[in-house]
């Protein structure tokens, strides 16, 4: 099992800043220093960059303050030649089987480029935005039903289906996606792991310490054996690595800069009223105080004071990144989901640094190529 690397979209918009100019604080309070707009331009700016560094797919988020996920990879898929999309979508917000036929048409337009990312939702009032008013439980036990169906439907014959949630009859995907798409899944309550087990291609957890992810992925491989399948692993994290552990805690402690005492507290605010277990676990990191923030070797959890979901990053010299890189792939961890700020900044800091670290232990599948010919990495910028 080699790692594989993908890297994201900031489809939100990017920038030298942890605060999300759109959840927390004032309407009126204009833009953090150094925004960047999500448009196009920029996006394909990342995307290039992610495929000549070496990145397998780039992940694409889902929710309110994003763009919409399968146009805006729809459009990169243009711009790119290898690159694939991991793209975030949420059951019940669409019929299956129209997911069924959209995943199916991706994979024809982009000749293969297409995976998907399933996001059940673990905020109540974000669903309730996109007319979802079932609760938590209900949620996971809907995209329990909407993944049976997408997967019935992709076998090209018509497929029947009764459940709470969905009634199909006949259901079909004329041209089956050729591949099916794999289906990366997350979820850390005891309604989301039976889901995983049945249906995930790829279980996808968020960064915590190796011992509190290898403690998950042996409840999720337990609960797949039972379903007589197998489910690889993957690791949600943001990365800042640079020549130097020095340099890099610097760069970590400046995003601290732009962090007073009232944004963290809205954010804490609104971040502890989500119904998601795994962002509980993010937040219990930390407990809302930037005292005591690496919390691993390596492993810092700034990041989750201010922003949902992805709560902590890997912040050292190349070579303590690629450390820690394969002390979670040592536990079974396959897919390596990251991100930095900015975006296109840290993809280059990664893919100059890191990369060759991973390559030179023979770590990675093959040589990190660019325009088909080697690509001569240095240690830094």
């Amino acid at each position: 099992m080699t790692v594989r690397l993908h890297w994201f979209l900031p489809t939100g918009g990017d920038g030298r800043t942890l605060v999300d100019r759109h959840a927390y604080g004032p309407p009126d309070s204009g833009r953090a220093a150094g925004v960047r707009a999500p448009d196009i331009e920029y996006l394909a700016q990342i995307a290039k960059a992610a495929e000549q560094l070496g990145f397998e797919a780039v992940l694409t988020p889902t929710g309110t303050w994003c763009e919409d996920a399968w146009l805006t990879t729809a459009a990169l898929a243009q711009h790119t030649e290898r690159l694939k999309f991991l793209v975030a979508f949420r059951p019940g917000l669409l019929s299956p089987t129209l997911a069924a036929q959209m995943a199916a048409t991706f994979q024809r337009v982009t000749r293969g480029r297409l995976l998907l990312n399933v996001v059940t939702g673990g905020d109540s009032a974000e669903q309730r935005r996109f007319g979802d008013h079932l609760d938590h439980d209900q949620r996971y036990a809907r995209t329990d039903e909407f993944l049976s169906v997408v997967r019935g439907v992709w076998r090209g014959e018509p497929y029947d289906f009764r459940g709470a949630h969905y009634r199909v009859e006949g259901g079909l995907t004329v041209l089956p996606p050729d591949p099916v798409p794999q289906l990366f899944f997350g979820g850390s309550s005891p309604a989301a792991g039976p889901v995983a087990a049945r249906h995930a291609d790829v279980y996808l957890t968020w960064g915590e310490p190796p011992a509190q992810v290898k403690e998950k992925t042996d409840w999720i491989r337990s609960l797949a054996e039972r379903e007589g399948r197998t489910v690889r692993f993957g690791i949600r994290l943001h990365t800042i690595s640079r020549d130097s552990a020095a340099e890099a805690w610097a760069t970590a402690n400046r995003l601290l800069d732009d962090l007073d005492a009232e944004t963290i507290a809205a954010a804490q605010a609104a971040l502890g009223r989500s119904e998601s277990v795994g962002q509980r676990r993010m937040l219990a990191l930390h407990g809302g105080s930037g005292d005591r923030l690496e919390i691993h070797p390596n492993l810092w959890a700034g990041v989750g004071l201010v922003r949902g979901g992805a709560g902590t990053a890997l912040v050292g010299s190349h070579a303590e990144v690629a450390d820690r890189i394969e002390e979670y792939h040592a536990l079974g961890i396959e897919h390596f989901v990251l991100s930095g700020y900015p975006h296109l900044e840290e993809a280059y800091w990664f893919g100059e640094g890191v990369i060759p670290e991973l390559a030179a232990r023979g770590l990675l599948e093959r040589p990190v190529t660019a325009g088909g010919a080697p690509l001569l990495a240095a240690s830094g910028r």
